[in-house]
């Protein structure tokens, strides 16, 4: 290779590098401010759910001067303005306040609370990438046949599932019925890998699969638009194989459209797992929140709120980066 060569290939390495460095800086920018409009947004709109903390916290017996009291000390006294630019200059900081009934920090209450919804999450997350692709993938390669359209039917049965439904009919046959699995609850990794495992794959698969025959349905018409492409018929002329076919053209060509999909199924699978711990009893994040909601627990309703839309923007610049790895093209985008 001769020094001018060399000296050029290094110079587009660097401009690619440079060119990703440049669309991560974007999007985190993009993200930080979001994140903003998320804490203005969650703040003012908790201000409007009814009830008092103050009252909740003083008892129903409590006079109107104890009432007034409590709400002096909790600060809920000040006006909202002020009250926003305190919480959000501690959030700055790393401090999320304290919950009003326990006086303990919300970030260390979200961090306790968050690995059983974290763990069902992303096994949900995997069991509708490897079910829904591989499924959709079939399906778009066999147009017309009957593995399509029995994909294709039990991707709308999926999709028109609700989590909960689902989530107490795999309870009734796979631990009532037949006592295969745990019913409720929740154990750490520590206790060992197959005791957790088998708390984990009926929330998890609950949970997962309407997202799974969302992506079936969403791969299967990727693959097969793709397949009309005149690159793929050329390369079907030139006798490429269909291992190669599949894995060179088909598959990733069609895996933008599907990555998007999964990437916009993140917030709904957030808000899932809330339903699907209540019905198997699990105290992750989903009771967190909803006993926060009934308490008029304004910190920590805060504090969960941004948590999720922290998860929600690192998975989408996740996507994002997906998109280069995929197609260099994006990355200028």
């Amino acid at each position: 290779m001769s020094p001018g060569s060399a000296h050029s290939s290094f110079h587009v390495r660097w401009t690619e590098v440079a060119v990703s460095a440049g669309m991560v800086i974007r999007r985190l920018g993009g993200g930080l401010l979001v994140l903003w409009l998320v804490s203005i947004l969650t703040f003012l709109l908790v201000q409007l759910i009814p009830g008092d903390p103050a009252e909740v916290i003083a008892g129903e017996n409590a006079t109107v001067a104890e009432v007034a009291r409590i709400r002096a000390e909790l600060g809920l006294d000040k006006p909202v303005l002020e009250r926003y630019f305190e919480w959000f200059s501690g959030v700055i900081q790393g401090d999320l306040g304290n919950s009003l009934f326990t006086n303990r920090s919300v970030a260390d209450t979200i961090i306790e609370a968050a690995p059983p919804t974290v763990v069902i999450t992303l096994a949900s997350i995997m069991i509708a990438v490897v079910l829904g692709v591989t499924v959709g993938v079939f399906a778009g390669l066999t147009q017309g046949s009957w593995v399509d359209r029995t994909v294709s039917t039990f991707a709308t049965l999926g999709i028109a599932m609700p989590s909960f439904w689902l989530a107490m009919v795999l309870v009734s046959v796979f631990a009532l019925a037949n006592p295969w699995l745990p019913a409720t609850g929740y154990v750490d990794f520590s206790e060992g890998f197959w005791e957790w495992s088998s708390y984990v794959i009926l929330p998890a698969t609950a949970l997962g699969v309407a997202t799974a025959a969302e992506l079936a349905r969403h791969t299967r018409g990727c693959v097969a638009d793709v397949l009309t492409r005149p690159y793929v018929r050329t390369a079907r002329a030139r006798g490429a194989s269909g291992t190669w076919l599949v894995r060179r053209h088909i598959v990733r060509n069609a895996a933008i459209p599907v990555v998007t999909v999964l990437g916009l199924q993140a917030g709904r699978l957030l808000g899932g797992v809330i339903v699907v711990e209540a019905v198997f009893g699990i105290s992750g994040l989903g009771s967190l929140a909803i006993n926060a909601v009934l308490q008029r627990n304004y910190p920590m309703i805060q504090g969960y709120v941004l948590f999720s839309a922290v998860i929600v923007v690192a998975i989408n610049l996740i996507v994002d980066l997906a998109y280069g790895w995929i197609n260099p093209k994006v990355r200028t985008a």
